[in-house]
């Protein structure tokens, strides 16, 4: 109740303001009588004090001191009885209360002061009992909406009516999560700021670009995550009745949202066992990849190309179980991000990775750019939203849903190949490797047994030109078995190559006719190049 509307009461009918007009906004939460000259020390904010000035009847201008301490501490106003201890409120102290716009009332003769406490206290009373009323009958309002199913938006449409100011449900980060169903008009641009997650009471904002303000209210979404309903305009922190309707409809939002999270939550984790099941090989057949596949809306007969994420690692080197929570919150923000982009993206997550499926249609000009377009934004938002970078690996286009599992393969190892090379923020297409890559894989120990099996007759032979044969033969297999082309090479006649190679068919003890013969030696020369550069 503010102190205009305490003048208004019906049995306190003689009341009059003679000082402070200008701040009969003010609250008035409690009444208090002053009965002590020694009173200052026990005000409060918001507390309207009543007096019959008989402690100042002798020294009115200590009443100087009592108007500066009680707009000090926010009091909402002062009445005096006068005409009887105090003639009359002295020029000064009326000019004090204009200048600090603090209200002094003057009180008639014939109210008493338990009379003015008790018509001001259940005047108050009777306006909070109203309050709780409106809150509860706006509650069930709300929740009706809900439990019919109409869902948030056009509960966010009920609000706006109520309130007469446009409403939408945004997250931390400024990001619209619902809006009524019709369309309002919503020129703040705040894209990119961040709205600390443990704010607990309302806020204004103004934008100084547009001039424009804007209240949040606070919504709980979960543990790590919040939203706000962003008012266009600004709510008062007098304004009672609106503040408790918008309250009100937080709390049924809050209930709503939360069941909906757990909802998207249980579909994620089918979505995600689905993927790792189908990544591991763990389905019996074609058939049942497909059907299972069909329910995620996703189609054998459909393009893809599969890029696999992971948030770099930082400096603060922080335990596993918080490297994951950070990863779900900054994995169900992209996954948000890509939920709007058309085509399809399906969004996967797979321990400390997210996998980012992308269904190429045949109007995309260039998909491989395509994909790089989306993948560069994607880093761009988490950088500036959550301060981490996160690198990416690419595979090739694949034809149909059933080759996806080699593509998710060729991604992760897209993703090695950048992180040995100890890059971040980075975007590595999958390329084939050539065999002496292949080789590097393979231990040094495995490599080594290999070459003895295969090479060793040849390479511990006491013939003097062993090195020679072993030339010739690396030369021969390199032109494909042509003797011609091996001699020119060689600078020698081609019957001292055909000489050359029946003498390392004669110590290998077998034919260089034979193709399997001739991989084993193929590679073997490879890994010779490898261990004996």
């Amino acid at each position: 109740m503010k102190v205009n509307e305490v003048l208004t009461i019906s049995h306190l009918a003689g009341m009059t303001i003679i000082a402070g007009e200008s701040g009969t906004g003010r609250e008035v939460e409690s009444v208090n009588m002053m009965d002590a000259p020694d009173i200052i020390p026990f005000l409060h904010a918001n507390e309207f004090l009543i007096t019959t000035a008989y402690h100042f009847k002798d020294q009115p201008y200590k009443l100087i001191e009592l108007i500066q301490a009680m707009a000090e501490q926010s009091c909402a106003g002062l009445a005096i009885k006068t005409k009887r201890f105090l003639e009359k409120v002295p020029p000064e102290v009326i000019n004090l209360a204009n200048e600090l716009a603090f209200p002094i009332i003057e009180l008639p003769l014939e109210l008493s002061l338990g009379e003015i406490v008790n018509h001001t206290l259940r005047a108050i009373l009777d306006q909070r009992a109203a309050e709780l009323t409106l809150a509860l009958e706006t509650h069930k309002q709300f929740t009706k909406i809900i439990m019919e199913g109409k869902g948030i938006k056009f509960l966010l449409q009920d609000l706006s009516q109520v309130i007469r100011r446009p409403v939408q449900l945004i997250d931390q980060h400024f990001k619209p999560i619902y809006q009524p169903i019709t369309n309002l008009d919503f020129p703040l641009i705040l894209d990119g700021l961040h709205i600390p997650s443990i704010m607990t009471t309302p806020i204004s904002l103004s934008v100084r670009s547009t001039k424009q303000t804007c209240t949040l209210f606070p919504v709980h979404i979960s543990e790590r995550k919040k939203g706000f309903l962003m008012i266009i305009g600004e709510i008062e922190k007098t304004d009672h009745l609106i503040s408790l309707t918008i309250e009100q409809a937080a709390n049924v939002i809050s209930f709503a949202i939360m069941k909906e999270h757990a909802l998207r939550q249980q579909e994620r984790s089918k979505r995600n066992d689905f993927f790792l099941h189908f990544s591991d090989g763990t389905f019996s057949s074609h058939e049942e990849i497909i059907g299972r596949a069909a329910e995620f809306s996703l189609q054998n007969d459909q393009r893809y190309i599969c890029a696999v994420g992971k948030i770099d690692r930082d400096n603060h080197h922080p335990s596993f179980t918080e490297r994951l929570e950070k990863a779900d919150d900054i994995y169900d923000f992209m996954e948000g991000e890509v939920s709007v982009i058309t085509p399809c993206i399906h969004f996967f997550t797979k321990g400390e990775t997210c996998i980012l499926l992308f269904e190429i249609q045949e109007t995309l000009g260039a998909p491989s750019a395509y994909c790089e377009s989306t993948l560069l934004h994607l880093q761009e938002k988490v950088s500036t939203y959550f301060g981490n970078t996160i690198s990416f690996g690419v595979s090739h286009i694949t034809h149909t849903f059933l080759d996806v599992k080699k593509a998710y393969k060729d991604a992760v190892d897209a993703l090695a190949q950048g992180q040995f090379s100890k890059k971040i923020a980075y975007i590595q297409t999958y390329h084939t490797k050539d065999v002496m890559e292949l080789l590097r894989m393979v231990p040094h120990d495995e490599l080594k047994n290999f070459y003895t099996i295969v090479l060793s007759r040849l390479a511990d032979t006491n013939v003097e030109d062993d090195q020679t044969l072993l030339d010739t033969l690396s030369v021969y297999l390199e032109t494909h078995c042509q003797i011609s082309e091996t001699a020119k090479r060689l600078y020698v006649h081609r019957n001292t190559v055909i000489y050359r190679i029946e003498k390392c068919e004669e110590i290998l003890g077998k034919s260089l006719k034979d193709s399997e013969t001739t991989m084993q030696l193929r590679v073997a020369l490879r890994i010779k190049k490898s261990l004996f550069p």
